[in-house]
């Protein structure tokens, strides 16, 4: 029989997990999940309704992203109109979030009544297909383009709905440079702090294919549910802008696969001539683990290795890349071209995207 003190000890490790996200939370502009997070991780220590939810996941790997998961079960019953006491705390459902009414009761009440249910959609993966984390990466591509002439092979790992590999269907503006169709319906202004790269606004898309372990349908109702239960429901710019994307989704298609990163991409990621194949991925590593991948970078530079001058390969990532003295992680767009393979820096930029720093020549 377990102790009382090991269950105090798995009950501390699951508060940390969500103690850590809740700094994420204020750092990335989430008042309401800081407050929500911080309540949380004070029930769970004491074995309240968010330790009956979480217990038994208290060990999982800081990547798998347990306190988005826990959230992000909560946030559907919302959508799904099961929490209505709760749903008045949500933007994302109509409410207010106030920080002089707290929301901690309804979410605690949530808790306690829909345990069984919220334990299932904890098994769920994590699926937030940030639209703006293209407005990082676009630099990456019009490089490519630039430098090998070529139209674009796409081949996005942790794809999710695919919305990031319709990309170039979207509008992007900053001080002395633009890019995208000025109707466009997803549109980023500002994107750039500082200086704007200078790159040739010309790109072609050959071909558009994406793997995840967990594909959803973005034209389908529970596809368009589980992608905004994961967005943080004080965040309203972010739902409008997926949204936005979703429609752009029901017009451009891509082809997704249910599969392994490394086993897609060993697959997949074979140059060929006349395009330039282009192996991209954002905030996914941690997902993979420190074997993992290590295991995926020899996958992807196996297959650079196999690029030549008319048939190019291409590494584009945005990914954490070093923590900073105030905890928090700074992320950079690196870019490793074949043949060739020396790995640039070419922006830093929030996990979500926009203000992006360029830092290429």
């Amino acid at each position: 029989m377990e102790g009382a003190s090991d269950e105090t000890a798995r009950r501390a490790r699951g508060a940390e997990q969500l103690r850590r996200q809740a700094v994420w939370c204020r750092d990335l502009g989430s008042a309401l999940y800081a407050a929500l997070l911080d309540e949380a991780a004070r029930d769970c220590a004491a074995g309240g309704p968010s330790w009956d939810v979480l217990d038994g996941h208290e060990d999982v790997p800081l990547g798998d992203a347990l306190a988005i998961r826990f959230l992000g079960a909560v946030h559907r019953l919302v959508l799904e109109g099961e929490a209505p006491a709760l749903a008045a705390h949500y933007p994302s459902a109509g409410g207010v979030f106030r920080s002089a009414d707290p929301p901690w009761p309804a979410f605690r009440e949530v808790l306690a009544a829909h345990g069984p249910r919220l334990r299932e959609l904890l098994g769920r993966p994590v699926q937030t297909n940030e639209v703006a984390r293209c407005a990082s990466l676009l630099p990456g591509f019009l490089t490519i383009a630039a430098e090998t002439g070529l139209p674009l092979r796409l081949l996005e790992v942790g794809a999710s709905a695919g919305l990031n590999l319709r990309f170039d269907q979207f509008r992007y503006e900053s001080e002395g440079f633009a890019f995208g169709e000025p109707a466009a319906p997803v549109r980023f202004r500002d994107v750039f702090e500082g200086k704007a790269p200078r790159l040739d606004g010309a790109l072609r898309v050959a071909a558009r294919s994406g793997c995840d372990r967990a594909p959803i349908d973005p034209c389908s109702d529970a596809g368009r549910l589980t992608l905004r239960s994961f967005l943080w429901p004080d965040q309203v710019e972010r739902r409008a802008r997926l949204d936005a994307a979703l429609a752009v989704a029901e017009r451009v298609p891509v082809s997704l696969e249910r599969a392994e990163a490394c086993e897609w991409v060993a697959r997949r990621a074979v140059p060929e001539r006349g395009v330039a194949t282009v192996v991209y991925h954002s905030i996914v590593m941690q997902y993979l683990g420190p074997e993992g991948a290590r295991r995926f970078a020899g996958v992807v530079r196996d297959a650079g290795a196999r690029a030549s001058a008319a048939a190019p390969l291409a590494w584009l990532y945005l990914e954490p890349s070093r923590r900073r003295e105030d905890g928090s992680w700074e992320h950079a767009v690196r870019l490793v071209l074949w043949p060739g393979g020396e790995t640039r820096l070419l922006a830093l930029s929030s996990p979500h995207g926009p203000p992006v720093q360029w830092k290429g020549a």
